[in-house]
């Protein structure tokens, strides 16, 4: 069994081996990434997409769409970071060279996504948005940025996305329909 000094020098050489590779990242960042087109199509796809909707979202439901929004960021990002780390897959061509995810997918593309088909038709099957979210992602989405080569699936197929896809959809759909909030007391 490995002394606990033992475990501490392993974990630290290995937290600088790390830290050697991220500043090597950031320098391909910042001599080949930074400015190119695709870099530029991630800034765009992380700002413009959420102008576009400010303008058309239902007004008296920006509260409750934000709150959906940011639990489908929180989870999009949480799956992101497993799946990079774990070697499922990898992003090129980061909008910010230290995040393992890609911004514009995990924090616009699919919470927008996700709140748009909330906010549109809301009597329609939430089961039918949910599958066609997961499709539109899985086998567009997905492709599309294989295809540019901003995503490697290296261990990933994009069928292995929808059914996480769906349960997101199905999630955040639940999440929106709730009401039981209190407004908070400031006396207390």
């Amino acid at each position: 069994m490995a002394t606990k000094e033992k475990i501490i020098e392993l974990i630290d050489k290995n937290q600088n081996g790390i830290e050697h590779l991220i500043d090597k990242k950031i320098q391909i960042w910042t001599d080949y990434v930074l400015f190119s087109g695709l870099w530029w199509m991630g800034l765009g796809l992380s700002i413009i997409p959420w102008i576009i909707w400010f303008v058309i979202r239902k007004k008296e439901s920006t509260d409750r769409l934000l709150y959906i929004a940011f639990y489908v960021m929180s989870i999009s990002v949480l799956l992101d970071i497993v799946g990079d780390q774990i070697g499922l897959w990898h992003y090129r061509y980061h909008v910010i060279p230290v995040l393992p995810t890609y911004f514009p997918w995990d924090i616009t593309l699919m919470p927008l996504s996700v709140i748009i088909l909330i906010q549109i038709k809301p009597n329609v099957n939430p089961w039918l948005k949910a599958i066609f979210f997961a499709l539109l992602a899985s086998y567009v989405g997905e492709p599309f940025f294989d295809w540019l080569g901003v995503y490697e699936p290296k261990n990933w197929n994009y069928s292995y996305s929808v059914p996480i896809q769906i349960v997101i959809y199905m999630s955040a759909h639940y999440l929106s329909e709730r009401n039981k909030f209190t407004k908070l007391n400031p006396e207390e």
